[in-house]
């Protein structure tokens, strides 16, 4: 049996939750609970091609359930489990015996680009051959501090550098097309913030490479920033200058965006996948995708989804709260969105072009849980979210709630297959259009 463990949390807590027979079935045995009410759901009804739509209009009231603990047991994944896609697409298995495989990107001449944050490494898969494996592999970076976010400079066929997120600095390595090893040690662009919860930081530039983008997660659930000062510049998406200065804030009130940023590829605008807080039951607060206003507030701590006050830091901030931002995607509360992207491939139908992937790596606040999947939010050829998403790659989760495998990274390989890290089996899986 293996036990994995969510970096952002106290070890010790975890082993206390995850070693208790209720949490080995979500909190609650999955026969005998009760069915959610929708617009909520839980992974006994995901299925690919479901639809959900959550708006703020659903939410209860803070307290509805008791703040539950669900911890995620890793167990082996069984010879008949396999992740499931919508008819019409075939999963394989493209990458095993990874050592926390994270966000994941394909760099502009198809190389693709693995952060293996525990191992401390950056790996390079080049190719896939006939029967979906990769045609070679390569270590590009090895001495990093839990690296996470990856990215290429400047945006474009050709870029010269390959910037990497550790957790408390942005670092960058000289980089030619084609290099499958760092010509040397990386150059330090920028110190960010450190320590505590959320240790993920991603990065993106925005399209005419004048500007990068920083997540960084809050060091906590629900600290007031105001009485916490190792809560200044979390809860953040940070700009800067492409060499560290001229840094500031972009937007703010953003609990952990720290998993997910992207550029879309048509508009330029800077999106991101965040993880909201814990603690106030099963159905508060939802995670969500968004795009991101330029100076804008989404909430944390003291407002979320609009204008709701979390009653732990009541009368707080009263000025904020007709400023608090409602998210494009409401996604399920505790689903723990990660790294989103774009599809711009051509292996897909056309029905697919420009919307997102996400992956959706399961949380422990949920009394049955939620989450374990990659998610689909469709634009409908407009550029814009209407709200729903659908479920797209399912199954990481046994009938009897024991986990088997944690989606984290997504991203679209050259010839348009999606290739998607799963932290919990420590594989890179690829999902390809087969034909109807």
């Amino acid at each position: 049996m293996k036990i994995t463990w969510n970096s952002s949390a106290p070890l010790l807590f975890v082993l206390l939750f995850s070693t208790s027979p209720a949490c080995a079935q979500g909190g609650k045995s999955a026969q005998s609970a009760a069915p959610p009410q929708g617009p909520f759901t839980d992974y006994r009804y995901e299925k690919p091609g479901t639809i959900h739509k959550i708006t703020a209009k659903d939410l209860p009231a803070p307290y509805a359930t008791k703040s539950a603990s669900s911890w995620a047991r890793i167990v082996d994944r069984p010879k008949n489990a396999w992740p499931q896609a919508p008819a019409g697409f075939k999963v394989d298995l493209f990458a095993t015996g990874l050592d926390e495989p994270r966000k994941i990107i394909a760099a502009p001449n198809g190389d693709i680009f693995l952060a293996q944050t525990h191992k401390g490494e950056i790996t390079i898969f080049r190719g896939i051959t006939a029967d979906g494996k990769p045609g070679q592999t390569a270590t590009f970076a090895t001495g990093l501090d839990e690296p996470y976010g990856i990215a290429f400079y400047p945006p474009g066929p050709n870029p010269e550098y390959v910037y990497v997120g550790d957790t408390g600095a942005v670092l960058r390595f000289p980089y030619h097309s084609g290099d499958l090893k760092a010509a040397g040690k990386p150059e330090h662009v920028a110190d960010l913030p450190s320590g505590g919860g959320h240790s993920t930081r991603d990065i993106v530039f925005s399209p005419d490479g004048k500007q990068m983008f920083v997540a960084v997660g809050s060091a906590s659930n629900v600290d007031d920033p105001d009485t916490h000062p190792e809560e200044k510049n979390r809860a953040d998406i940070l700009v800067m200058d492409p060499n560290g200065s001229n840094q500031r804030v972009y937007a703010y009130g953003i609990r952990n965006a720290g998993g997910g940023l992207a550029i879309d590829p048509k508009t330029g605008e800077l999106w991101c996948s965040v993880n909201e807080r814990d603690g106030l039951g099963d159905n508060l607060v939802p995670d969500y995708i968004t795009h991101v206003q330029a100076g804008g507030f989404y909430g944390w701590p003291y407002y979320y989804t609009g204008g709701n006050p979390d009653p732990r830091l009541k009368g707080k901030h009263p000025e904020l709260k007709d400023k608090t931002i409602v998210p494009d995607v409401l996604l399920q509360p505790h689903n723990a969105s990660l790294e989103m992207t774009f599809y711009e491939g051509k292996q897909f139908s056309a029905e697919y072009q420009g919307d997102i992937f996400a992956a959706q790596h399961g949380s422990w606040n949920k009394s049955v849980r939620v989450g374990y999947e990659v998610i689909r939010v469709p634009r409908h050829q407009t550029g814009k979210a209407s709200g729903e998403y659908e479920d797209f790659l399912t199954g990481f989760v046994l009938p009897n709630g024991q986990v088997w495998g944690r989606p984290v990274g997504v991203t679209v390989a050259l010839d348009g297959s999606l290739l998607v890290t799963d932290d919990g089996s420590n594989s890179i899986w690829r999902v390809r259009y087969a034909g109807k």
